[in-house]
């Protein structure tokens, strides 16, 4: 994989070696990558990466991907019905919005003030610090689509 001078993002570098993760072109591309897309899945970040970076493989972006999960600096969304999409808004309890039509996926801000959607009925004893709420329903232009008289 050759790397081209601007895929080196010296503060995505410091952020992957202050949570312990080694530091290659491709890994911060990938982040750089994520940030600036919109919900995207493992191909289209595949893609986006290959363009920083040159050839990486599907399978470098997905252990790269679980690396990142596993230290938080990117937040895995698993629709239902379709793969997995990857954002990198962390730290935060938002929640989605999807839309059943296009697939179209969504931030929605949690309740303001306490945070409602962490208190559940029954915690069976658990210490809940966070909720993943995907509302469902048709984005305003499938849903105009949807309502509009057929030809």
């Amino acid at each position: 994989m050759t790397a081209s001078r601007n895929s080196r993002n010296p503060a995505t570098a410091d952020e992957l070696r202050r949570a312990g993760l080694r530091v290659t072109a491709a890994r911060v591309a990938l982040l750089d990558t994520v940030r600036e897309g919109d919900h995207l899945d493992a191909e289209a970040l595949t893609r986006g990466v290959r363009r920083r970076v040159g050839h990486v493989s599907l399978q470098a972006v997905y252990d790269a991907l679980h690396a990142l999960t596993a230290a938080r600096l990117v937040r895995r969304i698993q629709p239902p019905g379709g793969p997995a999409r990857f954002e990198g808004r962390v730290g935060d309890n938002h929640h989605h919005v999807l839309c059943r039509s296009c697939g179209v996926l969504a931030d929605v801000d949690c309740a303001v003030g306490d945070a409602p959607c962490l208190t559940a009925s029954d915690d069976h004893g658990f210490v809940i610090d966070e909720a993943e709420v995907i509302y469902r329903g048709l984005c305003p232009d499938c849903s105009t689509l949807s309502s509009s008289p057929a030809p």
